[in-house]
């Protein structure tokens, strides 16, 4: 089956594009804050995280316990990563959309 006889719709399919913009919902700027305050808890969880996590590997160090000691490594370790990937998310979720709009 061949579009030749719809060239309207081949037209119309070729002009499609989109540009984000947060003014173009109703909301965009509630729903950038709500965005933010997320952000925020996150990189909170991720703050106690290594807090309660580099307390429990140092108790456990100290006491001999060498599962308390590897529970609070994995902790530290995962507040870390946490923050990494919520720091690089915005910039990790632009270079894919820039390279899906560059797909044609």
């Amino acid at each position: 089956m061949s579009l030749s006889g719809f060239p309207q719709l081949v037209s119309l399919a070729h002009d499609v594009s989109t540009h984000p913009d947060p003014s173009g919902l109703p909301g965009g700027s509630t729903l950038q804050h709500l965005l933010d305050g997320l952000v925020f808890v996150g990189l909170l969880s991720c703050v106690a995280g290594v807090v309660v996590g580099g307390a429990t590997w140092f108790l456990g160090a100290q006491a001999g316990n060498f599962t308390a000691s590897v529970g609070g490594r994995r902790a530290v370790l995962a507040g870390m990563v946490g923050a990494l990937v919520i720091g690089a998310a915005a910039a990790i979720v632009n270079f894919f959309f820039t390279a899906g709009s560059g797909v044609h």
